[in-house]
């Protein structure tokens, strides 16, 4: 399966945040299941507050039980 424009726009502005050393690791709620999460931001500003964009949770387990590679 080919991956999506936006999963490749999304990869390329993580790297940029990564390089630029714009990331934090933030302690959240999941909504549906109120379980915490710790989620990977980008950190941004708009004028004096700083802007989180999320990208994605880290594995709550072994990330290596978790999932299986492409074939």
């Amino acid at each position: 399966m080919a991956i999506p424009d936006h999963a490749r726009t999304n990869f390329q502005t993580l790297l940029r945040a990564a390089r630029d050393d714009n990331l934090a690791l933030m302690e959240c709620t999941e909504v549906e299941s109120g379980e915490t999460r710790y989620v990977l931001c980008a950190v941004g500003r708009d004028g004096d507050a700083y802007v989180m964009t999320p990208f994605g949770h880290l594995a709550p387990r072994n990330p290596y039980e978790a999932y299986i590679p492409p074939s």
